[in-house]
């Protein structure tokens, strides 16, 4: 069964930049539409946030307020990969970041392990 994989999250001092990757092992993101969510550390499953969203092909894109600005959502579909730019990182963008894909069932790539970001003050 395809499985999303999330990475790029790391630590990283407050005003830095990282870049999440999310790609489909066993499977394909392309055409799908993708959301990043967040959870914050020490929270459960259930109070995950939605950070960003990227239709099947990249034309739409939608993000939390908070994040309007500093992060960016990006798509390859040659690649099968969608992106994550985040600048300006601030202490309260700490969490464990998850891509999710939707789309038809058929083939749709399930949950990954998400990729954990640390922003120090």
């Amino acid at each position: 069964q395809a499985r999303l994989e999330e990475s790029g999250g790391g630590l990283v001092q407050a005003g830095g930049s990282l870049r999440l990757s999310c790609t489909a092992s066993g499977g394909s993101l392309k055409d799908r539409p993708v959301t990043w969510v967040r959870q914050l550390l020490g929270r459960d499953q259930e109070e995950q946030e939605f950070v960003a969203f990227i239709n099947w092909d990249g034309s739409t894109s939608q993000y939390l307020n908070e994040v309007k600005g500093r992060f960016t959502i990006s798509r390859d579909n040659a690649l099968h990969s969608v992106f994550l730019q985040m600048d300006r990182l601030k202490p309260e963008d700490t969490a464990v970041y998850y891509c999710i894909a939707s789309g038809p069932t058929a083939g749709k790539p399930s949950g990954g392990q998400g990729t954990q970001v640390v922003v120090s003050a």
